[in-house]
């Protein structure tokens, strides 16, 4: 199965192609009238497309943005339409707007899966400045300014989590950043809460999934009210330092909680997304120093993964 799965992506990203990890007609053509047409000073944008390719390139590289070939323009061009796309929210809409396509058609399987990865921080990703006024050239404090950035120290270096909630098909619905030493419960509530699709027609976003499977790094009596109160189904294992300790307590303990194993077997769906989104060397080892920055990747690599999902 998971074979097959792979074949077929292999297949698509040649059909969806011009060159290696280029943008196609047929994808450009979905996309290209939702890029901003002007600067913000009134003045029309040029070559979208030779931009987005020259980032996609960065980004399934890893390489730095001074590196960038020269088809793809100056380096300093590709690098600014980036940043100011990932500012003013572009990739974030480009996303939003396959889902909303997907989600219109009955597309999105909303049994959600819900887990994180560590990545490895090069030491460059370090030392980034306080935005705002300065005191004349003093840094702010290393630590909060790491853990601002979504850095975290461990005995493994500087690293970066990235919790995402997928859909059924292994696609992301939404994505946090936190600090590498960070608990994954810690981040849950935000990860739930950012799952947001709106509809084509009237009514209000669709935010909440029927179904939660994580594994038992989120077994906690916290997340299991949480999800019982917005009337979402659980398919959590128990930690087993957990089940002694509700038995002590007796009729206080409470009941274990539900947990059916044929369904907490598609939880494997976010170690696959995981994994595509790896395949993108920008994002299994983080080289951007601004935590907003690294999520635009993120979310570029999640679009990327959305479009190449076929069509049924």
């Amino acid at each position: 199965m998971i074979r097959h799965r792979q074949d077929s992506i292999a297949g698509l990203i040649i059909d969806l192609v011009t060159g290696r990890g280029e943008v196609a007609d047929v994808v450009w053509e979905r996309i290209e009238p939702m890029l901003p047409q002007t600067d913000g000073r009134g003045r029309p944008w040029r070559d979208h497309r030779q931009v987005v390719n020259g980032v996609l390139w960065r980004l399934r590289t890893g390489a730095p943005w001074r590196d960038l070939p020269e088809r793809y323009g100056p380096w300093q061009t590709v690098y600014e339409r980036f940043a100011r796309w990932e500012a003013d929210g572009t990739w974030a809409r480009l996303l939003e707007h396959v889902q909303v396509r997907d989600d219109a058609v009955g597309r999105v399987e909303w049994t959600v899966a819900v887990d994180s990865t560590i990545n490895r921080a090069h030491q460059h990703a370090n030392g980034a400045r306080k935005r705002g006024p300065q005191a004349g050239d003093k840094l702010e404090d290393p630590g909060h300014s790491q853990a601002r950035q979504a850095l975290g120290r461990s005995r493994g270096g500087l690293t970066t989590k990235v919790h995402l909630a997928v859909d059924g098909r292994g696609l992301p619905l939404s994505i946090v950043l936190t600090p590498g030493n960070a608990h994954d419960a810690t981040a849950f509530t935000q990860v739930l809460d950012e799952i947001r699709i709106p509809r084509i027609t009237t009514g209000r976003p669709r935010t909440a999934p029927t179904r939660v499977l994580g594994d038992n790094a989120y077994s906690s009596r916290a997340i299991r009210h949480l999800l019982r109160r917005r009337g979402i189904a659980a398919t959590i294992p128990e930690r087993r330092d957990q089940v002694p300790n509700r038995r002590r307590r007796g009729s206080l303990g409470g009941r274990p909680p539900a947990f059916n194993k044929e369904i907490y077997r598609d939880r494997n769906v976010v170690e696959r997304c995981f994994a595509h989104l790896k395949q993108f060397r920008a994002i299994a080892t983080r080289f951007d120093k601004l935590a907003t920055r690294y999520r635009a990747g993120v979310v570029l690599a999640s679009l990327v993964l959305w479009l190449r999902e076929p069509t049924r």
